[in-house]
């Protein structure tokens, strides 16, 4: 007896930082979200694709819903609040190493509001980095909190790997019989020069304390094929603008001496190189587009 194919859409929130991208990654198994250390760090809706020859995972990666204070804030949560309604599982995102606040409950009021009908599960993620015994806590504090909307409760770790396959049929429980959305083989939907800019992003983020949390755009500006390769070793020319709202920030991406942009340029490099599977010239350069988070114009022409 042939197991019916089930599909379905699912996303991942959470506050801020708790390892919704991770998951992200983890589930569909290769780099799709970009991770970072600091919040807010996803700006686009970068869909994660988990197949298999009984269903397809269908996974929107959002930025994390917060209080907004800015115009990019407000556009980002309403990004968000889009998303809810039109997925059939939304995944509750709380961390294990810290206690559930006011954060967390203001998000599940937002989902209860929002998209009253839509399943929900609530993931405690980062069991790795706590006892056994305070992850059997914290699922009692959940259960508490959230049980009477919460269809499960599932724990993870997304970087030990632990429990990603529970999960996994959890969601899978939950979704409708139905069609493959994507060809199999296909890991995101975004196109290639958003998961580059957001490679580059990432890798300008890293190490920065709180100089740069979301002062920082890139825009891909150009990307060729560059003439005069051997075919059996092609090389791609890649141009991207790192957009910073303050000349101090300027400093802070490009470095002493330029030093800091080149590593930056480095690690980003490598990582468009496993991306798009051949060799790549990455130039970046640094401009300053004052105060472009709450400016409706430059919004737009950044791609929000």
């Amino acid at each position: 007896m042939s197991v019916e194919f089930r599909s379905g859409f699912v996303c991942f929130v959470g506050r801020p930082n708790t390892g919704k991208s991770t998951l992200t990654n983890a589930l569909v198994g290769q780099k799709v979200a970009i991770t970072s250390n600091r919040p807010q760090t996803t700006r686009h809706t970068i869909r994660g694709i988990v197949h298999r020859e009984n269903f397809q995972i269908v996974l929107v990666d959002t930025p994390g819903l917060h209080r907004p204070r800015t115009l990019l804030g407000k556009r980002l949560n309403e990004l968000v609040k889009d998303t809810y309604s039109e997925v059939d599982v939304i995944g509750f995102c709380i961390p294990a190493d810290e206690g559930i606040g006011p954060g967390d409950r203001w998000i599940f009021e937002q989902i209860c509001a929002v998209a009253p009908r839509t399943t929900l599960i609530v993931v405690v993620t980062k069991t790795d980095k706590v006892s056994r015994e305070k992850v059997a806590e914290q699922l009692v504090a959940v259960q508490e909190e959230f049980g009477a909307k919460a269809a499960d409760i599932v724990p993870v770790s997304a970087t030990a790997g632990q429990q990603i396959d529970v999960l996994t049929d959890v969601l899978v429980s939950h979704l409708e019989p139905g069609p493959a959305f994507y060809p199999d083989g296909e890991l995101t939907d975004e196109p290639e020069e958003v998961l580059m800019a957001e490679l580059i992003r990432e890798a300008a983020l890293e190490g920065v304390r709180d100089e740069l949390p979301h002062s920082l755009a890139v825009v891909i500006d150009e990307v060729e094929e560059r003439e005069g390769r051997p075919d059996d070793d092609p090389l791609l020319d890649v141009r991207a603008i790192l957009y910073v709202e303050r000349d101090s920030q300027k400093g802070i991406v490009i470095g002493k001496g330029g030093a800091r942009l080149r590593e930056v340029g480095t690690a980003a490099r490598h990582q468009i190189e496993k991306l798009l599977g051949t060799k790549v010239f990455l130039e970046l350069r640094v401009k300053v587009a004052k105060n472009w988070q709450r400016d409706p114009k430059q919004l737009g022409r950044l791609g929000f």
